[in-house]
């Protein structure tokens, strides 16, 4: 079972508590609160649905009355589905949006300085769900935009899209929910977007984005740089060299990285050239 603190149980009622009961009010035996912590704890501990959650929920009822009133014990996995299909999707993710981001800032608080003084890193990616489509209906398979916070392994937001050429449409959307500030956020190619860029500086962060043959000027222009400057041994400019070997099957593979300021041809590009 996921590791969940008093502190974490009282931080979830208060900030669900601003969510809108959907359930008529007649013959409620059951308090909101009460239902919206194990929906939540019995998803982090594996749960799947209502019945999963219901399951759960009384194999651990025991540790369940420590934190919560259950005025009528625990809820049926009949209780919890209506619930869950009652629930407006967009009012619940602002909630639980500023619940995860509550305990990043809990674990920023408990950590030593050094730790503290690294930047977060958040990993924007998208995925596309396996068997997600309809063929009959025409209907592709669902593609998935999350940012995921690489030190505290949580998610911190996601958005669906109907296909992976919405991801560029997406990405702004899911940065405007996060919290940047003092954070690196790394996305792949299709990411590497001036708008997304923009968005990200403007947040207080700074990004990593990879860059490939979508941004074909700025692609050359990358290319050409670190050729001219491997050639002249990177001579007049200061250079960060990291090198790592690791085994593969049967093979060891060892990869070069190189840092360095860039100019004219690529610092016009959003915030490009400030870092170190």
């Amino acid at each position: 079972m996921a590791k969940i603190r008093s502190g974490d149980v009282v931080c979830m009622l208060e900030l669900f508590g601003e969510l809108e009961d959907p359930r008529c009010s007649i013959n409620q035996k059951h308090l909101r609160g009460d239902l919206i912590v194990i929906c939540i704890c019995g998803v982090i501990a594996g749960a799947d649905g209502p019945q999963a959650i219901g399951v759960w929920a009384n194999a651990n009822a025991q540790w369940l009355r420590e934190y919560l009133e259950l005025p009528n014990g625990i809820p049926s996995h009949d209780t919890i589905g209506r619930l869950l299909a009652a629930l407006k999707p967009s009012a619940f993710q602002s909630c639980f949006e500023k619940w995860i981001a509550s305990l990043r800032g809990i674990a920023n608080e408990t950590e030593d300085a050094t730790t503290v003084s690294e930047s977060e890193i958040i990993a924007i990616d998208g995925k596309a769900l396996r068997r997600s489509h309809d063929h009959k209906r025409n209907l592709g398979a669902l593609f998935l935009v999350s940012a995921w916070s690489v030190q505290r392994g949580i998610s911190l937001g996601q958005l669906a899209t109907a296909e992976k050429s919405n991801e560029i449409t997406a990405i702004p959307e899911l940065i405007d929910n996060i919290e940047l500030k003092g954070a690196t956020v790394t996305i792949d190619a299709a990411g590497c977007q001036k708008n997304i860029a923009a968005k990200i500086i403007d947040g207080g962060g700074q990004y990593v984005l990879a860059l490939k043959g979508n941004q074909e000027t700025l692609h050359r222009a990358a290319i050409e740089l670190v050729t001219e400057q491997m050639e002249n041994d990177f001579a007049g400019v200061e250079v960060r060299r990291y090198t790592e070997t690791m085994k593969g099957p049967g093979r060891l593979d060892t990869v070069e990285c190189y840092q360095f300021r860039v100019y004219a041809r690529i610092r016009g590009w959003i915030g490009a050239g400030t870092g170190g």
